[in-house]
């Protein structure tokens, strides 16, 4: 796993961070385009840690701290180089960036059908809080 390094990305990235989520990621969400990334790098420029291997990116996630709760989102790594590490590194970076910023508890979005995800989140350490819901609302059509 030497060849593995993380890193923030950047708005140079953006092209092929929303092209490895179209193969790594599951599901799609409202935010998953130029645009929202877009402005996600512009509210919070290390947010989005990405995985890099040999020049390419083979693994995210999104690190976001609202100054109260740490999330993650789009935990994602290629499938061919899953059970490699890489997403234990990129949950170590985004932890370590929560410490930074004086993070308390971390929570993740999960699909509830995503079972190999729920395989990774416990090996990593997190459990699934059933007496929780996510609410959501769309604001724009």
């Amino acid at each position: 796993m030497d060849d593995l390094h993380i890193r923030t990305a950047s708005a140079a990235d953006l092209d092929t961070v929303l092209a490895l989520w179209k193969v790594a990621a599951k599901g799609t969400s409202i935010s998953d385009d130029r645009g929202g990334v877009e402005g996600l790098l512009a509210r919070d420029p290390e947010a989005l840690i990405l995985a890099v291997r040999g020049g390419e990116p083979v693994g995210t996630v999104i690190a976001g701290f609202d100054g109260w709760r740490c999330h993650l989102y789009r935990l994602a790594v290629h499938p061919d180089h899953r059970r490699r590490g890489v997403g234990s590194a990129l949950l170590a970076a985004a932890e370590e960036r929560f410490a930074r910023l004086g993070g308390r508890r971390a929570d993740a979005m999960v699909l509830d059908g995503n079972e190999s995800a729920h395989h990774a989140w416990d090996a990593a350490g997190y459990a699934r809080q059933p007496e929780w819901s996510r609410w959501v609302k769309p604001l724009h059509d």
